[in-house]
């Protein structure tokens, strides 16, 4: 690949369901109740179960690491979360897309901004990342 400001990444697609939080739940070791309990969930004032930010924010960062090719070169990746992905429950569950941009080259040194949106609305806010070229 050739780094260049500007260069689009193709976009990345995810399904999230109620089974794959119950598995990162096991693998995290977060169990909060808003993760599965849509009782739980709603009393809080949530639109009902939602996904763990950490889960999105990995999802983002597998987009990441597939466009890069290897995930050594990626040298700095973080977030800050900004609206909750709701997970209904169905076999459906919902996806959650990531797009990415090339913003600068610099001294082998690629920022990528990327995008990360559930049902049109940003998930994940100051998504960005610093990748060797």
């Amino acid at each position: 690949m050739t780094w260049q400001a500007g260069h689009e990444f193709p976009a990345e697609s995810y399904v999230v369901t109620r089974a794959d939080l119950v598995r990162y739940a096991g693998a995290s070791g977060d169990f909060n109740p808003i993760h599965w309990s849509d009782r739980v969930a709603t009393s809080v004032g949530l639109p009902g179960v939602v996904a763990h930010g950490m889960l999105t924010l990995a999802l983002a960062g597998r987009a990441l690491t597939e466009w890069v090719g290897d995930p050594d070169r990626v040298v700095s990746f973080g977030a800050r979360f900004t609206n909750p992905v709701v997970v209904p429950d169905d076999d459906e569950g919902t996806s959650i897309e990531v797009g990415g941009v090339v913003k600068s080259v610099e001294d082998g040194l690629a920022t990528v901004e990327l995008t990360v949106t559930h049902d049109g609305h940003k998930v994940l806010g100051m998504t960005r990342a610093t990748v060797r070229c």
